[in-house]
């Protein structure tokens, strides 16, 4: 996955390899101390390969960059991951509340009406979910 039109757009590879210069690792010696294949990383960095979506290998990805467990970078890093696969991340397909309301933003996304009820659902879940409260 190449980035977006938007230059602002963020991507896995693009977080993958700040994180990697920000900790003063070239690509060999990062991939030497954490026995990673240097071209896959390579290719994960360039958005050629999209990261797998195994939980222990992203893990092992996040802890080799400092990425501490349960942080906000943590969940972005695991977040960006899944973006980069066109997959859902498991905390949210996990929650049978939020996966509810998932139609609904399709379908904001491709234009449809929403029904105004629906939609003050949905805002009162995430301030739920904001409020650890799922």
């Amino acid at each position: 996955m190449h980035k977006s039109q938007a230059s602002t757009t963020l991507t896995f590879g693009d977080y993958f390899r700040t994180k990697r210069i920000a900790l003063g690792f070239t690509l060999r010696s990062f991939c030497g101390k954490y026995r990673f294949d240097p071209g896959n990383i390579s290719r994960l960095e360039r958005n050629i390969l999209p990261p797998s979506i195994d939980e222990r290998k992203l893990e092992s990805y996040a802890e080799a960059l400092n990425i501490q467990k349960g942080s906000s970078e943590w969940s972005q890093f695991f977040d960006l991951a899944h973006i980069a696969r066109g997959t859902i991340p498991y905390d949210i397909r996990n929650n049978p509340k939020i996966m509810s309301f998932l139609p609904a933003f399709y379908r904001t996304v491709r234009g449809e009406k929403l029904d105004k009820k629906k939609v003050m659902k949905l805002i009162n879940l995430l301030n739920k979910a904001g409020n650890n409260d799922l």
